[in-house]
């Protein structure tokens, strides 16, 4: 006899409602699974400032605080027949699934742009992703055991710190300045962490145009810098967006170039090309690249095939290089509007000067707190990203990021003058009352919003 319409009697339900009031008693009022999460789970939050860019994205705000790139220039109507002309003729294939290591003919063009770093690199080192995002959650999943170490510059991308912090990795910054990182500091901090036994699984570097800073790895640092990891047994995890981006001209070496099987490169075609293709890429040694192809099948199947191709149809029926050279000339115009606006509007505080990408990182004067004058910035229609955000360990409260790629140069001086009245208001306060305690972040996993990144 089935059972699916069998009648329970009093004591099953009692029974049940006893576990079903355990059940809520375990959770919240608000989440009954409250309880089920994974532990890395409960540390996730909102990143300090997405509650405010809900307000910060409305037209009347000058928001200083994306990085989204600036894509008026791009040549629309091509894209437009580009795309058409796929579908019509590769349509069955664009919109199907692909391979989990990416398609061979995209591959080889990816090998062709990573010459521009002085990469000399194969079709079958490659690993196309959904953006470079997720290239980084793949390596530091193949990588991290929760307690392991990254070590990583101070400040850091928050996307990055994000991701380790959801693995479990402990984050020990680095020093560094206008030369990018030091490599003293680097050779001392691996040393003390090996000191303490403690196991460190990767170097994590933006050396090209730093997010958040700014600044670029100098040339003469770049061997130093390959040296001591190989030396101290360190891969070394190099994320390079903005690499193309420079105003004076091509990149300087990447660091895979001096050692191909130490290092594995991250790029991307969103700040090139159209971040709304979501198509990045992981340059690997062979046994690393096959795990995050066993890594990327496990969580996506495959990349997005549409995204792939239309790629490989537009790197090889435009002249992209070609627009790459307009990108720079426009953020460039834009970099210098953000500096003419500094030294016009904030001249008591002190900010890097970019030779590319699309920030600089912004030190206030003394007893100013980015994160706490960041509402007020916002009521006063500005936006930038506190320093914070930028710290696994509590510290930039001094400090913020201020984006120039996505603003026009009438836009960034407005801006600008906008938040020196909230500076100006903050610093008079400060003489008033002093300065506020600097409270420290707890363990948590700030997850950013994409406007931020």
């Amino acid at each position: 006899m089935s059972t699916l319409g069998a009648q329970t009697g009093p004591g099953e339900h009692s029974r049940h409602g006893a576990a079903a009031a355990a059940a809520a008693q375990a959770g919240t009022r608000l989440d009954q699974w409250f309880s089920s999460y994974a532990d890395r789970a409960h540390g996730m939050r909102a990143s300090e400032v997405r509650s405010l860019f809900a307000v910060a994205n409305r037209p009347e705000v000058v928001s200083l605080a994306g990085g989204m790139p600036n894509i008026d220039g791009l040549p629309l109507e091509h894209i437009a027949e580009m795309t058409a002309k796929l579908l019509r003729e590769r349509g069955t294939r664009a919109l199907q699934y692909g391979g989990g290591q990416g398609e061979e003919e995209l591959r080889e063009q990816i090998v062709e742009v990573m010459r521009y770093d002085h990469v000399a690199a194969h079709p079958d080192d490659i690993v196309v992703t959904t953006g470079s995002q997720q290239a980084l959650d793949l390596v530091t999943e193949i990588f991290i055991n929760p307690g392991d170490v990254i070590v990583a510059e101070a400040p850091s991308y928050v996307g990055a710190l994000g991701v380790f912090r959801a693995y479990q990795a402990d984050v020990v910054h680095v020093t560094m300045d206008d030369d990018g990182l030091v490599p003293a500091d680097l050779d001392r901090t691996l040393t003390e962490l090996e000191r303490a036994g403690r196991t460190v699984k990767f170097l994590y570097t933006v050396p090209n145009f730093h997010n958040p800073a700014g600044v670029s790895l100098s040339l003469e640092r770049r061997p130093q810098i390959v040296e001591i990891c190989r030396r101290h047994h360190v891969l070394i995890l190099e994320d390079n967006p903005y690499g193309l981006l420079g105003f004076d001209g091509d990149p300087m070496p990447a660091l895979k170039s001096y050692d191909p099987d130490g290092v594995v490169y991250l790029g991307s075609f969103s700040k090139t090309f159209a971040p709304g293709y979501r198509v990045g890429w992981a340059a690997a040694p062979h046994a690393v690249r096959e795990k995050l192809v066993l890594a990327s099948e496990s969580a996506i199947l495959s990349p997005t095939m549409m995204g792939q191709l239309s790629i490989s149809s537009y790197l090889s029926t435009f002249d992209w290089y070609g627009q790459v050279k307009e990108y720079r000339q426009m953020y460039r115009e834009r970099r210098d509007a953000m500096l003419s606006a500094l030294a016009e509007f904030l001249p008591g505080a002190r900010w890097t000067v970019p030779d590319g990408g699309f920030y600089t990182w912004v030190t206030l004067p003394e007893g100013l707190d980015a994160q706490a004058m960041l509402p007020r910035a916002v009521t006063n229609l500005v936006a930038y990203v506190s320093g914070t955000a930028f710290y696994a360990d509590g510290q930039g409260r001094g400090h913020m990021r201020l984006s120039f790629c996505y603003p026009t140069p009438a836009r960034i001086r407005e801006g600008v003058r906008r938040l020196s009245t909230v500076v100006r208001a903050e610093a008079e306060l400060v003489d008033m009352f002093g300065t506020t305690p600097h409270a420290r972040r707890g363990d948590s996993v700030e997850i950013p919003s994409p406007d931020q990144v």
